[in-house]
């Protein structure tokens, strides 16, 4: 028992009015090791982390931290025992610089003066261990998403902590980046730091991992070696069957007419798209590293971001300035960070769902949006308890189906996605894919950037690939290799 970093024991949490979190949690991870966190979304990961981070506290159970039993009742007294949490949802403040970020509420100091000399060593040691290429100074807000994760896994590394809890740390980041975290955990790991790892894909478990823990719907279902089980066995226990997201679906070519047309578009940070097109019934995908110009194009057609472009929607000349104007043309964006840009967190689920809809009306009826979000809601699948929760309550991937939900309300003819599976696990991957084919099927168009080139592979029709602002290749996956296409996303050109 002396090798334990951290021990959790039979922990339970219900929030109400009547939903139950976790009901049977427990889990062991040792010094050093790596301990891996599967689970279906909804299965109680991000209740379970949050009672470790102390911002939840369980109703039953109990939690010992190096052998010894805590009840923590708030984050400031958890990261004082030895936990650092690095959530998905970074909280990291956007107005303060990196530095003041990494060092908050911990500033060396001496009689009360700040101690700045001090304080730049440590950001400065810290951000140079996760390999930054961002200075201290600068503002968080300023940052792309791949690198404001980066601050806040080095802003982990400036305290010393006992278990370091990752959740999703991988979700913005490139193959390079991805390496150099890696790096990290195996230096602080050698030290005898334990890491509470939370991912849904399997090649990074397989990786980085130790052992694998599962829960499903608020218990622990197993602990393993991962050397002693394989992939196939993991999803079945994730999912409770066998759910496949790499096999191609047949679908239906789609139309000849054109749905969206983009002559020309440009745009700060040396976005320049030209020629790219998407039909009626088609999902085209953007692939290409972080910063390539992906979400800017998408944020452009949405009318979030400032662009100078020639584009036509369903034949007519489009140009807009604002997301309203967007919507009012038919054009829906799920944006890359659903929490701050996709939801009202404290409103109810079917607010959030009919929240573009009801813009369109002149009077609303709450028995109304109810009855037009249930059946959406139902269709992509959505885990909840009542219609009236706060959709703060649900997991991340059934937030990413509300946000589903209302687009889908609002009959959007084209569907804009931006890293829509960010953070879901292989059966709402599945879902969430499901639908957007469904949609296509029916005469919407669907333009989806992802990092994850497998999905793009087998759910799109077509594949551009983008380039430090550019579209330089367009791939069809049915006759184009995963490799050709690999190779055009390092290179910039085709293969």
């Amino acid at each position: 028992m002396n090798d334990l970093a951290l021990d959790i024991r039979h922990l339970s949490k219900r929030f109400p009015p009547n939903v139950t979190a976790l009901t049977d949690a427990s889990l062991t991870v040792r010094r050093g090791e790596v301990h891996c966190l599967l689970g279906a979304n909804g299965a109680g990961k991000s209740t379970l982390l949050k009672i470790v981070a102390g911002a939840h506290r369980p109703d039953d159970g109990e939690m010992l931290i190096g052998g010894r039993n805590v009840e923590l009742k708030n984050p400031q007294q958890a990261r004082e025992a030895g936990i650092a949490m690095i959530y998905q949802e970074l909280d990291l403040v956007g107005q303060m610089t990196v530095e003041e970020n990494l060092m908050l509420g911990y500033t060396p100091h001496r009689f009360g003066i700040v101690s700045r000399a001090r304080r730049s060593a440590r950001v400065k040691e810290a951000l140079a261990r996760v390999g930054a290429g961002f200075s201290a100074s600068a503002r968080v807000e300023t940052l792309s998403i791949a690198n404001q994760q980066l601050a806040a896994i080095a802003r982990a590394l400036t305290c010393d902590a006992r278990v370091v809890v990752m959740d999703e740390p991988s979700a913005a980041l490139n193959e390079t980046e991805l390496k150099r975290v890696f790096q990290v955990i195996r230096e602080i790991t050698a030290a005898g730091v334990a890491v509470l790892y939370v991912s849904h894909r399997l090649n990074e478990i397989r990786e980085i991992g130790d052992r694998v823990t599962v829960l499903r719907a608020g218990r622990t279902l197993e602990t393993q070696a991962l050397s002693e089980v394989d992939d196939r066995a993991l999803i079945a226990a994730v999912v409770g069957e066998h759910r496949e997201l790499l096999e191609r679906a047949e679908r239906k070519p789609p139309r000849d007419a054109l749905a969206l047309q983009v002559t020309r578009l440009q745009g700060a940070q040396g976005l320049d798209v030209r020629d790219l097109e998407v039909r009626q019934g088609e999902i085209v995908g953007l692939a290409g590293l972080n910063g390539a110009g992906r979400s800017s194009l998408l944020k452009g057609l949405f009318g979030a971001s400032k662009v100078d472009a020639q584009v036509r929607l369903f034949g007519e000349p489009y140009s807009v300035r604002t997301a309203r104007q967007a919507i009012r043309c038919g054009v829906g964006l799920v944006p890359e960070s659903r929490k701050s840009q996709g939801l009202l967190l404290d409103a109810a689920i079917y607010r959030n769902a009919t929240l573009v809809h009801t813009r369109r009306l002149t009077w609303f009826s709450h028995a109304q949006a109810k009855q037009r979000s249930e059946p959406v809601l139902k269709r992509l699948q959505t885990k909840f308890d009542n219609l009236e929760q706060p959709v703060r309550q649900l997991s991340g991937g059934n937030q990413q189906k509300v946000v589903m939900a209302k687009w889908v309300i609002d009959g959007t003819r084209l569907l804009l996605l931006d890293e829509p599976s960010r953070g879901l696990d292989v059966g709402a991957k599945a879902d969430l894919y499901a639908l957007a084919r469904s949609l296509a099927e029916e005469g919407a168009a669907v333009l989806v950037a992802s990092s994850e080139l497998d999905e793009l592979y087998v759910n799109c029709d077509r594949i551009w690939v983008m380039h430090e602002g550019r579209n330089v290749a367009c791939f069809d996956p049915l006759h184009a290799s995963r490799d050709q296409i690999e190779q055009t996303i390092l290179m910039g050109t085709k293969a």
